[in-house]
């Protein structure tokens, strides 16, 4: 990864990367797959088709104890049931099947196992107060795994009926959504290729399904701010690659230097590329900075969507809520740790947060970037305060939503 870093600080600005632009579009050239015109793209809707309509079940005959919500940990628990939807080439999209949860069966030479042809998808169901259950944007997840597979040269899928059936499988399994503020239950769709052969190519055979997983709110006991530990050696993504789809082998890459970072005291990676130290993700999430900028304006900003950065929902939620508050100026645009450390020296820097799906916001309460630690105020008004104004706000705001306290569009009721 190291050796990333050093090739996209090359590529990332000046006469270096205009000098390599030529290489660079030939290593484009070269490596990218793309269908021959008379084969087109793998739709799925060609041969079988996904249909709601079609779902088989075979239920459990034995259900399994619920575990108390106050004991739950994130990603250990499992449901009942399952949804599996087969697909090959010969045949297309089968019918969708829910079935007790268990292994899978898979040849040890699938080329999931060897070449990471596998991507994924991380949604929740809510239950409110009613007792009625509710998704949060979920064709939105559907989009963004609908390019993951097309990357991966896997089979895509009518979205709207792979939602209709989610919302089978958590009308089966209803007794797992966890009641209360905080509480959901995690969703996680995945699409691997089944080919039991040796070799780089197309899948003939694919897998798509989804297990569900009782979770507990991610701040049990309250906001609780991050540090974060600016890498300057490795990068999580670059120009040209695959940063911007929810693969896997995103994933593990990015162990090795998140246990280095807490090694050294701090809780989270700060991802940034090129010389300029560009800001890119922090940990597995989307980042914000709350700043008033050199031109004296309040400003939320987040990088751009340049192929890089991870497309999120709640990402994008934001950006959407704080354009409609009209309070300050919501920027997708460049920035990097020079830039944040001079706000933060000149007293501009307000708050820095992480978004995403498990944690909906972060706030973050100190940097450490080229041999400083730079603090965040957080809320100057409340010294024991975790998390600063706009990121509570926000934080709030979505929450509502989701457990349907707040009228929204982006709130879909299942039953």
């Amino acid at each position: 990864m190291a050796s990333l870093h050093r090739l996209s600080g090359l590529l990332a600005h000046g006469s270096k990367r205009r000098s390599l632009g030529g290489g660079l579009r030939l290593l484009h050239s070269t490596c990218r797959y793309s269908a021959p015109a008379s084969e087109g793209a793998i739709s799925g809707h060609a041969l079988g088709s996904i249909k709601a309509a079609d779902i088989q079940k075979k239920l459990a005959t034995k259900l399994k104890p619920i575990v108390p919500k106050e004991k739950l940990v994130f990603g250990h628990t499992f449901s009942d049931h399952m949804l599996a939807i087969p697909w090959t080439t010969k045949d297309g999209w089968g019918k969708p099947e829910i079935k007790p949860y268990g292994p899978l069966s898979l040849d040890p030479s699938c080329s999931v196992f060897h070449y990471a042809f596998e991507c994924f998808e991380g949604l929740k169901a809510y239950l409110d107060s009613q007792g009625k259950i509710r998704l949060f944007r979920p064709e939105k997840n559907m989009e963004r795994m609908n390019n993951s597979v097309e990357r991966l040269y896997l089979p895509q899928f009518d979205g709207k009926e792979v939602i209709e059936c989610i919302k089978e499988l958590l009308r089966v399994d209803k007794r797992w959504v966890p009641e209360g503020k905080g509480y959901s239950l995690y969703i996680r769709p995945t699409v691997i290729s089944t080919e039991n052969t040796l070799g780089v190519h197309r899948a003939n055979s694919a897998l798509l399904y989804v297990i569900t997983s009782p979770c507990g709110p991610y701040f049990p006991t309250g906001f609780k701010a991050v540090s974060l530990y600016c890498d300057e050696s490795n990068v999580r993504a670059w120009p040209g690659g695959v940063g911007n789809k929810k693969l896997g082998a995103n994933y593990a890459p990015s162990v090795k230097p998140q246990v280095a970072a807490e090694k050294k005291g701090y809780q989270q990676v700060l991802w940034t590329i090129g010389e300029d130290h560009e800001l890119m993700e922090v940990g597995t999430m989307n980042l914000f900075v709350y700043w008033r900028n050199e031109d004296g304006e309040l400003e939320l900003v987040t990088p751009p969507l340049d192929g890089t950065i991870l497309p999120g929902i709640t990402r994008d939620s934001i950006i959407e809520l704080t354009r409609s508050w009209g309070e300050c100026k919501v920027s997708e645009r460049k920035i990097n740790m020079k830039q944040v450390s001079k706000a933060s020296d000149e007293g501009r820097l307000l708050e820095v947060f992480g978004a995403g799906t498990a944690c909906v916001v972060t706030p973050v309460s100190r940097i450490f970037f080229q041999g400083k630690d730079y603090h965040i105020p957080l809320d100057p008004a409340n010294p024991d305060s975790q998390a600063g104004p706009l990121t509570r706000r926000i934080y709030n705001t979505l929450y509502d939503i989701q457990y349907g306290d707040v009228p929204s569009k982006w709130s879909v009721v299942v039953d």
